[in-house]
């Protein structure tokens, strides 16, 4: 087993109305909520600027594939924002999330929250569990998670 790679990750819950965002520390114990970006225009850049702010070595999306592991509209969404994550020049991996949103709105209904209270913050919760799924099955078994999604060829630096 190779040891656990040091360095801050930041998850993305990837949504059609906002993207959850959450990360780690740096010896990967704790994933914390960070943000709730709304999905405009201008939540690819909001997200790598998070990275930049903390660091980051790497940022974990979730891909949402259907129960049956079929891929859905939501998963094809999921790959073209992490593509478009990818021209930072930060390593992008696609992790599977299945049931992550489903069990943040669990967390939260058992917190005493209603759907209603929650709906600002679910997005940041289930990054939390997809974050937080991938470093501990990175610690577990020494393998990195998930699958990593290419830069652009015109990201990639000349020299």
């Amino acid at each position: 087993m190779t040891g656990f790679r040091r360095g801050i990750r930041i998850g993305v819950d990837v949504g059609t109305a906002r993207v959850g965002v959450a990360r780690c520390d740096p010896d990967g114990l704790l994933a914390t909520p960070v943000e709730t970006v709304p999905r405009t225009d201008a939540a690819v850049a909001r997200v790598r600027e998070i990275g930049a702010e903390w660091d980051a070595i790497e940022f974990v999306v979730g891909l949402p594939v259907a129960l049956s592991g079929r891929e859905t509209a939501s998963t094809a969404d999921a790959r073209e924002f992490a593509a478009q994550l990818a021209a930072s020049g930060v390593t992008v991996r696609l992790v599977d999330e299945r049931l992550s949103t489903v069990s943040a709105h669990a967390a939260l209904r058992g917190s005493g929250r209603s759907q209603r209270q929650s709906r600002n913050i679910v997005d940041q919760v289930a990054a939390v569990i997809l974050l937080q799924n991938a470093i501990d099955t990175e610690k577990q078994t020494g393998r990195t998670p998930g699958a990593v999604v290419p830069a652009p060829e015109e990201a990639t630096p000349n020299d």
